[in-house]
């Protein structure tokens, strides 16, 4: 057994180690992260530590919001690396099964991991224009519990990176049949009576639609005005939902629209979320 003197010198030295790491990451003088420019710089050569790297500017608002994919891919390219396994830890080969994600027509080739599904198959570059800062906004590295501290970040889901209910239920939330009036749920009842055409409505009825930097709008309403285009549009809205809940989209004014606003939609708002508007048409068609 270790002398009480040795016990005590250990634990003084262990917290030494602790106060040096920290002080090298964080400005003793302040609490917000210490600025390090190499990550910033597209052309950083430098090594640097990983404590230090995650505490980069890039990391944080303002210097997120005008990070470019190139910035972020630097240091995490493995996003986008090949990784799926051919066949499940059971048995079950990749090829022979379709999980519920894929039963939409637009799904298209073999499973792909999440990163590069939304960012490099050929449908996804066809009609979306994501980027990392589409989703990733930053997250306080120390603790992804919000509110926990007079600093932490308030506006994230616990031990979430992103808010899965203001970026993922964008594109992955219940179809709300019921306000919109349908007979039924969209494959069950409605996607036979209306020809699996959504612009048979869609025609006359919230025509300014997806006018948001993330997405192609063009490509989306030629898509969806061909045969079977209801794919397209059921892809996005209820076919391949994560959650049982309904997203309030925005209701940007069309032309005729009724001046009476439903009970449903009084409280939605009337613009998309102005960082998804701003040099939105510079933006379309823009290569990542």
């Amino acid at each position: 057994m270790n002398p009480p003197w040795f016990r005590l010198l250990h634990v003084v030295s262990v917290g030494l180690v602790a106060t040096l790491t920290v002080s090298g990451c964080v400005d003793s003088s302040s609490s917000s992260p210490a600025p390090v420019a190499t990550l910033t710089r597209a052309s950083a050569t430098t090594p640097i530590s990983y404590q230090v790297a995650k505490y980069d500017p890039i990391h944080f608002k303002p210097a997120i919001e005008q990070a470019t994919d190139q910035q972020c891919l630097a240091c995490h390219a493995e996003v986008l690396k090949p990784a799926m396994r051919k066949a499940s830890p059971a048995g079950v080969e990749a090829a022979s099964a379709r999980a519920w994600y894929q039963q939409i027509s637009t799904y298209q080739g073999e499973q792909e991991t999440f990163h590069r599904r939304h960012l490099e198959t050929a449908y996804a570059k066809q009609v979306m224009n994501l980027r990392c800062t589409t989703c990733h906004q930053g997250n306080d590295p120390r603790d992804r519990a919000p509110g926990s501290s007079a600093t932490a970040q308030s506006d994230l889901t616990l031990r979430k990176t992103v808010t899965p209910e203001t970026t993922c239920l964008k594109c992955h939330a219940q179809m709300n049949w019921p306000v919109m009036g349908l007979p039924g749920p969209w494959p069950q009842q409605s996607k036979d009576l209306f020809q699996n055409n959504c612009l048979a409505c869609h025609i006359a009825i919230r025509t300014t639609r997806h006018q948001v930097t993330y997405l192609n709008a063009k490509t989306i309403e030629e898509l969806a005005a061909k045969p079977n285009g209801g794919d397209v549009c059921y892809g996005c809205h209820g076919g391949r939902a994560w959650y049982r809940t309904h997203y309030p989209y925005p209701r940007h004014a069309w032309p005729d629209m009724p001046t009476e606003i439903p009970d449903w939609a009084k409280d939605r708002p009337t613009q998309s979320e102005a960082r998804f508007l701003a040099a939105a048409a510079a933006r379309q068609g823009e290569k990542k």
